[in-house]
């Protein structure tokens, strides 16, 4: 008989249909669909089928992705979707000897990046990946923009892209206040990824974020009760005020 009534597995998703899981805006929930990130550290195949070589036959084949370690330090640096891939080598390279246990790690390096959105200097560690990647996105700004949530892979690149998100949907006067024509000009080059603010201010945010945001936006700070006990009093008053006159027509 088993223990639970739903498998483990799909606890995850379950909650998110209950409670306040369910009122979160629904573009934030569909932002949390796990999605394949780009391959890094291997070539998919990119067929279903290929001819053997030996026997001509045709047989199936599996794109089958090498499974990579994130340490949580990778969440604050950018490190253009790399990790650490966990193998094996041969002692003193000889194929006759022992196995012996290896992990490859991404060469990491600190560096200066300005953003011309948050008008600030960033220093992030990213690898040589990172640079290529911003590079070829023409700049840091345009990379954080461009780059979906599963190949980013960083808590602090997803910070970033809520912080622009949110300046482009405000349109803050703050950003270059003596230079309105480098401001606008800014805006105008970025136009492209303007989306409500209401909806900037979910992106990036992970789960226990999100609800605690829900929780504030929900919460209604209650009415001191000597509030309460004057109006009724008030009320009682004019009550008894516009009694009075019929009293004395009676009389």
């Amino acid at each position: 008989m088993p223990l639970h009534k739903y498998p483990p597995k799909i606890w995850d998703a379950l909650k998110l249909k209950d409670g306040i899981y369910a009122r979160l805006p629904k573009h934030y929930l569909k932002s949390l669909e796990q999605k394949e990130p780009t391959a890094v550290h291997w070539k998919p195949l990119g067929i279903k089928h290929r001819l053997n070589p030996n026997t001509g036959a045709k047989e199936r084949v599996e794109d089958i992705p090498i499974p990579l370690y994130y340490p949580p330090e990778s969440q604050q640096g950018l490190w253009g979707g790399e990790g650490w891939v966990s193998g094996f080598r041969y002692a003193n390279n000889d194929k006759m000897s022992n196995r012996l246990p290896k992990t490859w790690k991404p060469q990491l390096m600190k560096r200066e990046l300005y953003s011309e959105i948050l008008d600030h200097k960033f220093t992030i560690t990213v690898t040589p990946r990172t640079l290529d990647l911003i590079d070829a996105a023409f700049g840091f700004d345009f990379y954080i923009l461009k780059t979906p949530k599963e190949d980013l892979n960083s808590k602090l690149g997803m910070d970033l892209k809520r912080a622009m998100l949110l300046r482009l949907a405000r349109r803050d006067t703050q950003l270059y206040p003596d230079d309105d024509a480098k401001r606008e000009q800014v805006y105008a080059k970025y136009k492209s990824f303007e989306i409500p603010e209401d909806e900037a201010g979910w992106v990036g945010l992970t789960l226990d974020e999100a609800v605690e945001k829900q929780r504030q936006l929900e919460h209604k700070e209650p009415e001191p009760l000597f509030k309460e006990c004057v109006e009724n009093l008030l009320e009682e008053l004019r009550i008894q005020k516009l009694s009075e006159p019929h009293l004395s027509e009676t009389k």
